[in-house]
């Protein structure tokens, strides 16, 4: 029974698939014991996805987010004797204003915990094909090390505006650079931003997600790579997983791998949102983080199905 701490919907999410009642149908056929729910935020019309363009206006993504809080507490009391749902968001870091905005939503809307998420960089999005990806380095000055940089500056604004608990996809960026795979060798600039930003999400609690959506994209390893989980561990930091899933499919994809990648990396447990585990922020008093050591988390039956 593990866990997943960053899920979406085709209901909800333009490029997904399936309804989230459906995607909560299939984590518990799966033995998830716990699924989070973490829509993106609504965004204005400079930073809609190329799918949104067509379909929404501001007003109508804004009334998709407020379905979908509404159909997540819904879908929470039906389910809840089979499946733990935390209902959260996932944060889009793009561009000064952003700021408000996520402040906005928190106020707004009661929910249990957030993933703080990069997806632009310049405001132009960097994991969403590699042509736009392409333009993104070129903003940045050319070359894979120039937008490493500025990506985890950026990342570092957020952190500090928004001290996230969960921090999603650290190393996302990666995901369509000319060396995918690498430990971003020889970039000592990058990996002294890299170790700035681990150093930081440590100092306040926050918690690393391990995504395995990087390996269904292709990577030899989950976000974030060996190397980094390894500096967060020196740090003291803790881990969380995550699918990432887009629909039923995608539900506890590479899970297996996901484990033996954590296994490989030495880290002895994963946290996981909780409500019975008292809360440790103010911002977020229902559900704490409680935490399984991994020689127990690989012997449920999950892993035998």
């Amino acid at each position: 029974m593990p866990y997943s701490h960053h899920s979406h919907s085709g209901q909800f999410c333009g490029h997904a698939k399936d309804t989230l009642e459906e995607v909560i149908q299939a984590a518990i056929a799966r033995g998830f014991y716990s699924f989070c729910l973490t829509e993106h935020i609504p965004r204005p019309r400079e930073d809609f996805y190329p799918e949104e363009e067509s379909s929404h206006s501001v007003e109508s993504l804004e009334k998709l987010f407020d379905d979908f809080m509404t159909e997540a507490h819904r879908l929470r009391d039906i389910y809840s004797s089979q499946i733990r749902l935390p209902i959260g968001l996932e944060s889009e870091w793009i561009r000064p204003s952003t700021l408000p905005l996520i402040q906005g939503l928190l106020t707004k809307y009661t929910v249990d915990f957030f993933i703080g998420s990069v997806h632009h960089v310049h405001t132009i999005p960097i994991d969403f094909d590699r042509s736009t990806y392409e333009k993104a380095r070129a903003e940045a000055g050319g070359t894979d090390e120039r937008l490493f940089e500025d990506y985890f500056d950026s990342q570092y604004d957020m952190l500090q505006a928004l001290q996230p608990p969960v921090v999603g996809h650290f190393d996302l960026i990666r995901l369509f650079s000319d060396a995918p795979n690498d430990d971003f060798k020889g970039l000592k600039g990058v990996w002294g931003k890299m170790q700035r930003n681990l150093e930081y999400i440590a100092s306040y609690g926050g918690l690393l997600e391990l995504n395995s959506a990087a390996l269904r994209k292709g990577l030899a390893q989950p976000y974030p790579r060996l190397l980094i989980c390894q500096m967060f561990q020196d740090l003291g930091g803790g881990f969380v997983m995550s699918d990432d899933s887009h629909g039923i499919e995608q539900v506890g994809t590479n899970y297996p791998r996901l484990l033996a990648f954590i296994q490989s990396a030495g880290i002895d447990r994963i946290y996981y949102a909780d409500a019975d585990a008292p809360g440790t922020r103010a911002r977020f008093p229902s559900v704490g983080f409680s935490s399984i050591a991994i020689d127990e988390l690989a012997q449920l039956p999950f892993w035998k199905s």
